[in-house]
């Protein structure tokens, strides 16, 4: 097939996602619908599973991890109420799509991946398709990113038992949090608010995400 014609079919098929899965589920903003119309979710799955990129599932990534379905990200990425001048963090930003979606969205944006391999893909396609704005590393996720906070915002792709502290911390007066929270069976997200430097936590649904894995919990290799 032309790559014209394939450009195309992709237009296509991103607007019917935004239309009948994010907008007719409830997706409100203006601006989080048209940026999940510009990013082409294609380009961050792996090429077996492209004819199913702009499908509402979760696909497969490098080192056993996943994309999360479109819905889920636009749900999320409403719930943070992000503005133009926001600085965001997000924690296990895996391919890079949802860093791409923030790059429309927001001034700065970090990410924190803990899989070198993953954080080496996403920077290439990220450069690739010419989105800037952006700041990405390999490391330890429930620790945050200290040397850029404050955040206006933080989003965690990936579910943890307990918020981590540095999370909130790193959050300023004001500052949103949208985390997964609880064991593998059964996860809740949360949006978490910071007010007068306490959190305001409010469950906004039932989810399902890989586990956020700190180095405090990475088996180390036996000493003989």
């Amino acid at each position: 097939m032309p790559a014209v014609r394939q450009e195309e079919i992709w237009r296509e098929q991103r607007e019917s996602m935004v239309q009948t899965q994010l907008a007719a589920r409830g997706i409100r903003d203006l601006r989080v619908l048209d940026a999940m119309r510009r990013v082409p979710r294609h380009e961050f799955v792996d090429t077996h599973s492209r004819s199913q990129a702009y499908e509402d599932r979760p696909l497969p990534t490098l080192k056993g991890q996943t994309i999360s379905q479109p819905y889920i990200v636009a749900f999320m990425l409403e719930a943070l109420r992000l503005q133009e001048t926001d600085r965001v963090l997000e924690i296990g930003s895996g391919s890079g799509y949802t860093v791409a979606l923030l790059s429309n969205l927001v001034a700065e944006v970090y990410g924190i991946e803990r899989h070198t391999e993953l954080e080496a893909a996403a920077r290439a396609t990220l450069e690739r398709l010419g989105y800037a704005g952006f700041k990405l590393k390999v490391g330890d996720g429930t620790l945050g990113w200290p040397t850029a906070a404050p955040f206006d915002a933080i989003l965690v792709s990936a579910a943890t038992e307990q918020i981590p502290p540095a999370l909130t911390a790193q959050l300023r007066e004001g500052g949103r949090l949208v985390i997964p929270v609880g064991p593998a069976h059964v996860q809740e997200l949360q949006l978490v608010t910071k007010y007068e430097e306490q959190p305001r936590i409010v469950t906004l649904a039932g989810c399902r995400f890989v586990p956020l894995v700190s180095d405090e919990h990475v088996a180390q290799p036996e000493i003989l």
